[in-house]
């Protein structure tokens, strides 16, 4: 008489919604549909539906969903729809996916080969991209339910895909709560960035939850009598779940019957919301026996889903025996298999786990949780994937405190070394706080690993309420040797969080522990660190410190077997002789890019490719390098290098005067970052938008990007440096003031003075700085010259305002062919920085003009005409003020200026000469041109004059026949 699956009822618009995205993804039009609302309102149910109308059009459906009981373990949902999926097929193709199915590998454990770096969005991508292939040639559905109570990593995941499949076969299906959540503004975002449909499920109207109950009992909706109609109304206010399972009572307790010829027969309708849904789930399940409700009490205690040959085991209970009672809750609907995998099931609401839950005592909870972890670790010894973090939960519920706790912590290294971050600190916090009365060394393993998981988080404020531990550890029994591993991991997140004091002061505890003989290994990483903090220190000699630290520690970490410590040391060697030897610096990147390609460390190989990448850019101002190694990254599935990259690049194209693209692409990297968790990119984003505002001359601009690096605490020395150098000094310049421009500068150079490692090549102490020195004076040959051979000299973007300087100062000793020979090679060697080169051209002409020497007319009229394109207004009036000067005739700036052929601008003919030009060629005469143009034909008569002057030609035919060349052309 009652059934549960029966159709949807009042959801046809969120029906047809999935329908029509499930349509387009077959067409290849990918998008994504999240599905909100309450507990028990159908978003599962649709979900199935639209599933089924995907399989019947012949795609490829993944399903997965969170846990709503125990530990969150990272990629649970993922993992749970690819393995199903791939037991039911393997898509054609696997290869086409490269090194991204070996990252999946965190995902499908028979394709991990333990080789491949795994951060969520690396495997974020290389989900996408399998998503791809297995909906290639029909389509592809992932459904993700119950997505409130997944991991931070999952959600990041889906974010990323929700992102990125537009354009693809792929339809991404989401259901959640709406209750707060992280889920919930991942929802609400995506949907804000117009990347997923928001489907809000309603609670169904009076007529709905007729139609609903008429359709369970199978009979006609007018024949439903209204006094039921109105009874599961007023007591489920519109609640689907809560409409079945109060009409399952009814039938079942047999207060709703049939007479002999059909007819419904309505006894007794008393109910009681929301005890008679408690009070009935109870009922049902004591009907079942005490065998069946022990076995289900296990089940939820394992949570929502559970594998049934764990509960069978812990509830001692030979299979058949166990089948029959779960053939019996699942003709009750209390469970059901759960279609994607293979013996496991599911409750089929979350209140049914609730309701047996809340019936358990705290002792028979304990009790039931012991039986399940001792069942879990007897079948799975080595808790493999998911099974570590279910045991540890398991133990806590039942009372284990030391066993959970060990598990955890455990279960934080596995998700730490898969790249899920948030999901490692979340676990080993649990882990710390369980194993607070357990051994020193217990107690220090797991601190440890919150220390890594919280560093890599950049969670540093909670590293400081844990500084004391290693002390009290210590009390308790921890090594010496222990003990100082602990405090030179603090100082690590210290320095990372810049607090250098704090730093300082591990490092000293950490030595003094170690003593005067310490071991390789021990002292190794102390020494890396204490390189670094070399650097912040003052005194003359922090360079020398650093670089006989960073020699130390890179001969220790050698001889310890400890690579990642050597490469980090000899990256730091290459950083510290950039400064004086570009060979001697590429040296240490190629040491380091080949040990980690020895010792399989890709991050830091192509990190020391990148740092190698760097020195011929600023070298050969080329940029072809990073662009290859940004796909590599990209190619071998380290999405987070790829985009520290792009952000070297974006820096370039500012350099290169790539104003338009640069803007948009620093929002969108900022953007990604901040979503994604790329954080080390993050002040090179935030330093290169405000070079870019003051590239542009924009003040307000350049102050806002300031604001912005100040009030995220970015603001470190080498931000100022090149804020002040490359920024600042740009913007004074560009608003021509000169005596700004001067001070800038020199505070930029004072930060490097001040801070050695903050030195940037291209700031202007070895480059436009000289410039200037020349302009007014302070310097001459002796001062140029050594500059001209060191390194800064040596340097592309530098050494355009180093032979402009040269210019200057051979101009101004009467040399003048020598001073337009290095004029005409500074404008080869910026020819890929216009901005930089039309400002130093400009500068330059000023001082050519006053000592009589090259083509200034010329360069001023390319520059103006180069800043007025650019809408920087100052150094246009000024070029046009120094022409006027020079008493040469200015071009007016008029709207069609745009429109005169480059030939007809560089002479300077105007916008109005050109409309007589436009008018000469369709052999008008002065009267008629006097009229088209409402001037007089005398005025016409002296634009003609002028024409012939700038053009050469010596009649007015000639000079037609010029101009109509021109415009063919």
């Amino acid at each position: 008489m009652w059934t549960h699956s029966g159709p949807l009822v009042g959801r046809d618009r969120h029906r047809d919604v999935l329908a029509a995205a499930v349509s387009a993804a077959a067409d290849g039009r990918g998008t994504g549909v999240i599905l909100l609302g309450e507990a028990g309102i159908g978003k599962t149910r649709l979900a199935a539906e639209i599933a089924g109308t995907a399989l019947d059009r012949g795609m490829a459906v993944l399903q997965g969903r969170g846990s709503t009981i125990g530990p969150l373990v990272p990629y649970r949902p993922l993992s749970q729809a690819l393995l199903a999926f791939l037991r039911r097929t393997v898509p054609a193709g696997l290869a086409d996916l490269g090194p991204y199915r070996d990252i999946l590998g965190r995902l499908v454990p028979d394709w991990d080969t333990g080789t491949a770096a795994a951060s969520p969005v690396v495997l974020a991508e290389a989900l996408v991209r399998f998503l791809a292939l297995a909906g290639r040639d029909g389509g592809c559905v992932l459904i993700l339910d119950d997505l409130q109570d997944t991991d931070a990593e999952t959600l990041a995941i889906t974010d990323y895909l929700l992102d990125n499949v537009a354009g693809l076969p792929i339809v991404i299906v989401v259901a959640l709560r709406d209750t707060p959540s992280m889920a919930l503004d991942l929802a609400r975002a995506a949907a804000q960035r117009g990347v997923a449909a928001l489907l809000d499920l309603p609670r169904l109207t009076r007529s709905e939850v007729a139609a609903l109950a008429a359709a369970g009992l199978g009979v006609p909706e007018p024949e439903l009598p209204d006094l039921v109609t109105d009874r599961l109304w007023a007591d489920s206010a519109g609640h689907p779940f809560v409409v079945e399972e109060l009409l399952h009572d009814l039938v079942h307790s047999g207060r709703l019957t049939r007479s002999g010829d059909g007819r419904l027969i309505v006894a007794d309708l008393r109910t009681g919301v929301p005890a008679a849904i408690s009070h009935h789930v109870v009922a049902r399940i004591d009907r079942l026996g005490p065998q069946a409700r022990r076995l289900l009490s296990l089940a939820a205690v394992a949570g929502r889903r559970f594998p049934l040959q764990v509960v069978r085991q812990a509830a001692g209970l030979d299979e058949l025996t166990v089948l029959s009672l779960l053939q019996t809750a699942v003709a009750d609907h209390l469970v059901g298999p759960d279609e994607p995998a293979p013996d496991w099931y599911a409750f089929r609401h979350p209140l049914t786990v609730e309701v047996l839950l809340d019936s358990l005592s705290a002792t028979e909870r304990s009790e039931l949780a012991g039986q399940a972890a001792a069942a879990v670790e007897d079948r799975y010894p080595d808790l493999p994937g998911e099974w570590c973090a279910t045991a540890a939960a398991l133990h806590r519920v039942a009372g284990d405190d030391h066993r959970s706790g060990q598990l955890f912590a455990e279960a934080g290294r596995r998700a730490l070394g898969d790249g899920a971050v948030r999901s490692a600190v979340e676990l080993c916090e649990q882990a710390h706080g369980l194993l607070a009365s357990a051994p020193a060394d217990v107690r220090a393993e797991a601190l440890s690993t919150l220390l890594t998981a919280l560093g890599e988080s950049g969670s540093f404020e909670r590293t400081a309420e844990l500084t004391d531990l290693p002390g009290h550890l210590f009390s308790a029994g921890l090594s010496r040797r222990r003990r100082a591993a602990l405090h030179t991991q603090f100082a690590e997140i210290a320095c990372l969080a810049g607090e250098w004091e704090r730093a300082y002061g591990q490092i000293a505890t950490a030595r003094d522990l170690l003593g005067e003989h310490p071991d390789d290994r021990d002292i190794a990483p102390v020494d890396a660190i204490a390189a670094h903090l070399c650097l912040q220190q003052p005194g003359p000699d922090r360079l020398g410190d650093a670089t006989a630290l960073a020699v130390t520690a890179a001969a220790a970490a050698e001889r310890a077997g400890l690579p990642a410590i050597a490469c980090d040391a000899w990256q730091l060697l290459g950083v510290l002789a950039r400064s004086r030897d570009f060979s001697e610096a590429d040296g240490y990147f190629e040491k380091a890019r080949l040990h980690a390609d020895r010792h399989r460390l890709p991050i830091l190989q192509i990190y020391s490719q990148v740092l190698q990448a760097g020195l011929t850019c600023l070298r050969d101002g080329t940029v072809g390098e990073f662009e290859r190694l940004r796909d590599q990254a990209r190619d071998m599935g380290m999405l987070p290098v790829a985009h520290e990259v792009d952000a070297i690049l974006v820096q370039q194209s500012v350099l290169r005067g790539e104003f338009a693209t640069a803007g948009p692409a620093i929002t969108e990297g900022l953007r990604i970052a901040d979503r994604l968790g790329f954080g080390r990119a993050v002040p090179y984003l935030l330093v290169t938008r405000v070079i870019l505002a003051g590239h542009r001359g924009d003040r307000d601009g350049l102050d806002s990007a300031v604001a912005e690096l100040r009030r995220r605490n970015l603001s470190a020395p080498y931000t100022r440096t090149m804020t002040y150098g490359l920024a600042r000094t740009f913007c004074a310049l560009l608003e021509e003031d000169r005596a700004q421009a001067e001070q800038d500068l020199a505070q930029a150079i004072a930060t490097e003075v001040e801070n050695p490692s903050t030195l940037f090549h291209l700031s202007g102490s070895t480059g436009l700085g000289l410039l200037l020195g020349a302009l007014d004076g302070r310097i001459g040959w002796a001062h140029l010259r050594p500059v001209l051979a060191g390194v800064g000299g040596r340097l592309r973007w530098n050494r355009q305002f180093l032979l402009l300087a040269g210019a200057v100062l051979d101009g101004r000793a009467g040399h003048a062919g020598e001073a337009a020979a290095a004029v005409a090679e500074a404008r080869v060697v910026g020819a890929d920085f216009p901005m930089a080169w039309h400002l130093g051209i400009r500068l330059t002409a000023e001082a050519a003009l006053a000592d009589g020497w090259g083509d200034p007319v010329s360069w001023l009229r390319t520059a103006e005409r180069y800043f007025h394109d650019q809408g920087v207004a100052a150094p246009a009036g000024a070029c046009r003020r120094l022409l006027r000067d020079a008493g040469v005739t200015v071009m007016q700036r008029r709207s069609g200026v745009g429109l005169i052929p480059e030939p007809l601008r560089v002479i300077g003919v105007t916008a109005r000469e050109f409309e007589v030009c436009t008018l000469l060629v369709q052999r008008l005469g002065n009267k008629s041109i006097a009229g088209r143009l409402q001037i007089s034909p005398r005025t016409v008569e002296k634009h003609v004059a002028q024409l012939l002057a700038k053009t050469g030609q010596d009649n007015r035919e000639r000079l037609t026949a010029h101009v109509r060349s021109l415009l063919d052309s």
